[in-house]
Parts: structure tokens; C-alpha cells; sequence
């Protein structure tokens, strides 16, 4: 089955409007124990021109990285077929591979090329699904290799791939007494990082909408915070707070017609929606402690957010309609920065014992509590679009940097970046 894929997308659209940056360094920590044995094998290709991207180098990286598959090193390979019928099973079975990718790429002639793949399972001998072909930009090819890593991913998990999403953070480089800020996003993998905006004062809280098009975030001007959104393809920003005092934490509701902010200008940080079209205020808590840090649950019937209502810093369930609070956690001395997993099955959180700040899952049928970290300083975990795994900041030898971590503890790796500290990770949506 053919499929083009000149990418004349959003993704395409960010990528020529934004300045590259220094990416960041995927370095896998540690990984589960039973992994799913997979060959994929450096597609042929017959050019004498370079080819822009190794594909078939992105998608064993990306598979590998997953928490679900293990990668037959290339050097230990004994053959290297680009088709099904090139394909010797039995060289695949010595090396205990379960399934083989194959592929190769062909220059189009029109600034092109086609790049076809195969998916192979070594013990019925039999092909998984169609070969496959993609027609790309040669500034494409790492999109064309996260989209084919997407699908093997779903062939064999049954559960949709995160590759060829993104991520937004804030780095800050420079002397520490006078730092520069800069948000910045960059595919799901650290690679093709760009400036979206730049700063001498801090930026804070970046939100994807759910369609991923546009983004929130705050950022200081004279010292003073303001919420502002942004469409990403072209740039366009608008500012829609300046009140008195906190204007803060900005998450959008799944429908993308509203924001869930933190304001004080009503002398207390309290929880308000704000209707973005009508710019219609409306305060969701009435309470003297301090509520904070707003999400919002998959359907838009709640707000999650925290509170230090109880005494210790926990999380509080808002329904939408009556404005009736619930307390969410009970475990740990204190609970922040929650977000929920799209399927709204369990609630992420920081988790303060002992002095030490983890990332921490619950199980919102169970309210069973596991410890996903073992870092010290954890800070705004933010989840994959298919709930597999959360990505946090963290604190490496005195740096910030982002980890990553599979939502049963398993799989562990880290982002750190070649320049400066890494903070305020934001995982995309997916873009269709």
C-alpha cells in the first residue's frame, strides 16, 4: 500500500520558520526484562548521493527506547536483504529475532524519494501486514522514519505509537546570575530542537492544545508574569493576561475553546477558566489556602489541581459544573504538578517523602500508589499521548535535565542537553 507523505504539515511548517538549536542526547538507563527481539535491517539503497537521514538507524533507536523491543545489533547481523524475498529465516532465527524490518530507498528524480518497508515475523515465515511505501522530502526523512516506527510499534502492541509527536521545554543558558530563557520544541527523540521564543526573564508552565497547533505558556515582562498563547506554524502570539499579581499555569481544555489558569488578583491564587474567544472569566475555587497548578481530566468534566487546603500540598478533584472539590491523594507527605493519563486510568504526580520529590503513579480505580522514580529533585512530569510513558525534569550533577520513564518503572532514559539546564517538559498530542 502506497502512501504519500510529503509532510506539507504542521510539523514541516515549524521546522523552516524556527531557528535550530543544540539537541538533546537520548541516554537509556535502564530498560525491562522481557523484550520483544526485533532485526531491523539498514535499508538498500543503490544511489550515489548521500541520503539525508539513516531511516532504518531512527527506527531502531526509536523501537528501542519504547521499553518493548530489544534491537539485534546491526554487526552481529548475518545477512542484509532489503525485501521479504531476499530474506534467509533461518539467519534471523539463530539470532533469536522474532520479527525483521527490511526496506530500501529509491531517488524519485523529481526531489523525492520512495521509501518502502516490510514488516516480517521469523517464525511463521510470513509478512505482517502490506509492504509499505512512502514518497519524502529529503528534509522529511526522520518524519517518514518516526511515522514507520509508529505503525510497527501498533502491528505489534496493538497500541498507537508516540514518535512522531513532540516536545516542548524551557532551556536556560548562559551566565546563571543573568540567564537567557528560551522555549523551545524539538521531536519526541531530542532531534530538530527549535526556538519558539526567547527571553532574559523566565518562562514557565508551556501547554500543548489538543490539537497541537497552538501552545500556552507564561513568561515574565519587568518582572511581572503574563499568559500567552501561540500558534506555532506561524508564530503568532497573543497575550491574554496581565492582572495584578499571579497569572499562572496554563492548561488547556480538551475542547481548546478554554484555558484553566491560576490567578491572585482577587488577592488569593485561585483556580479560573477563561473562555479564550470571548476572553470571559471564571473563577472555579473559593477557598483561602492556595490552589494551584490546574489540569484538566480527559472528558472536561474536572479540573485536577493542587492544594494545600488539607495542610500539605495534595490533589484536589474541581467538577466542572457544580464546582465541587474532592481530595485525590492520600499518600506521601505532599502531592503536586498531577496530570492524568488519557485514558484517565491513573493520575501522575511529584510526591514529596523524606525531603526526596519522585514521580509517583496512582491508580485512580485502585488508588494503588507506585513510586515510578528514583531521582531526588523530580519535577513536571508530563505523559505520552498513548500513556505509555512520562517525561520529567530532573537534576543531574547540579544540571536540569529530562528524563524519561515507562508508566510500570521499567524503562528509564534520560535527555540531558549539551547547553545549559533543561526544565518545563510538555509532550505533545497527536498532530492527526
Amino acid at each position: 500500500m502506497r502512501k504519500n507523505i510529503l509532510f506539507a504539515l504542521f510539523v514541516a511548517c515549524i521546522t523552516m520558520a524556527l531557528p535550530v538549536r543544540a539537541q538533546l542526547v537520548i541516554e537509556i538507563t535502564s530498560g525491562a526484562d522481557q523484550l520483544l527481539p526485533i532485526a531491523v535491517v539498514p535499508f538498500g539503497y543503490s544511489g550515489t548521493s548521500p541520503l539525508p537521514e539513516d531511516v532504518a538507524g531512527i527506527v531502531e533507536s526509536d523501537l528501542q527506547r519504547s521499553g518493548v523491543f530489544e534491537a539485534i545489533p546491526r554487526e552481529n547481523m548475518l545477512s542484509l536483504p532489503n525485501s521479504s524475498q531476499n530474506v534467509f529465516y533461518r539467519d534471523w532465527r539463530l539470532l533469536k529475532a522474532d520479527y525483521v524490518l527490511v526496506g530500501g530507498v529509491e531517488n524519485n528524480g523529481n526531489g523525492t524519494y520512495r521509501i518502502s518497508y516490510e514488516l516480517l515475523n521469523v517464525l511463521t515465515q510470513s509478512r505482517v501486514g502490506k509492504r509499505e511505501a512512502l514518497d519524502v522530502k529529503p528534509s522529511n526523512f526522520r518524519d517518514a522514519a518516526h511515522f514507520i516506527s509508529d505503525k510497527i510499534y501498533e502491528q505489534l502492541t496493538g497500541i498507537r505509537g508516540a514518535f512522531s509527536t513532540r516536545i516542548l521545554y524551557v532551556t536556560s543558558e548562559g551566565d546563571r546570575a543573568a540567564p537567557t530563557y528560551k522555549l523551545q520544541v524539538a521531536d519526541a527523540d531530542g532531534h530538530r530542537p527549535q526556538v519558539i521564543v526567547s527571553s532574559k526573564e523566565p518562562i514557565l508552565s508551556p501547554s500543548w492544545s489538543r490539537d497541537g497547533r497552538n501552545i500556552a505558556y507564561v513568561m515574565f515582562r519587568n518582572r511581572r508574569p503574563s499568559i500567552f498563547i501561540q500558534e506555532l506554524a506561524s508564530g503568532k502570539q497573543q497575550q491574554l493576561t496581565q492582572f495584578r499579581g499571579l497569572n499562572g499555569a496554563p492548561a488547556w481544555s480538551p475542547d481548546g475553546k478554554k484555558l484553566a489558569l491560576v490567578l491572585s488578583k482577587d488577592n488569593n491564587p485561585e483556580i479560573y477558566t477563561l473562555d479564550i474567544a470571548t476572553r470571559r472569566l471564571e473563577r472555579m475555587t473559593n477557598h483561602y489556602s492556595i490552589d494551584t497548578e490546574p489540569t484538566w481530566e480527559p472528558d472536561g468534566q474536572g479540573i485536577i489541581f493542587t492544594s494545600d487546603r488539607g495542610g500539605n500540598p495534595q490533589i484536589y478533584r474541581l467538577d466542572v459544573r457544580t464546582k465541587n472539590v474532592e481530595r485525590v491523594t492520600f499518600e506521601g507527605n505532599s502531592n503536586t504538578r498531577a496530570r492524568m493519563t488519557p485514558d484517565g486510568r491513573y493520575l501522575v504526580t511529584v510526591q514529596k517523602n523524606d525531603g526526596n520529590y519522585h514521580v509517583a503513579l496512582q491508580d485512580m480505580n485502585t488508588g494503588r500508589v507506585q513510586i515510578l522514580t528514583e531521582t531526588y529533585l523530580d519535577e513536571s512530569p508530563s505523559i505520552a499521548p498513548n500513556g505509555s510513558m512520562v517525561m520529567y525534569a530532573t537534576s543531574d550533577r547540579g544540571k536540569g535535565i529530562l528524563s524519561v520513564v515507562s508508566v510500570d518503572g521499567l524503562v528509564k532514559y534520560r535527555l540531558p542537553s549539551a547547553q545549559g539546564d533543561v526544565r518545563e517538559p510538555a509532550w505533545s498530542p497527536y498532530f492527526k
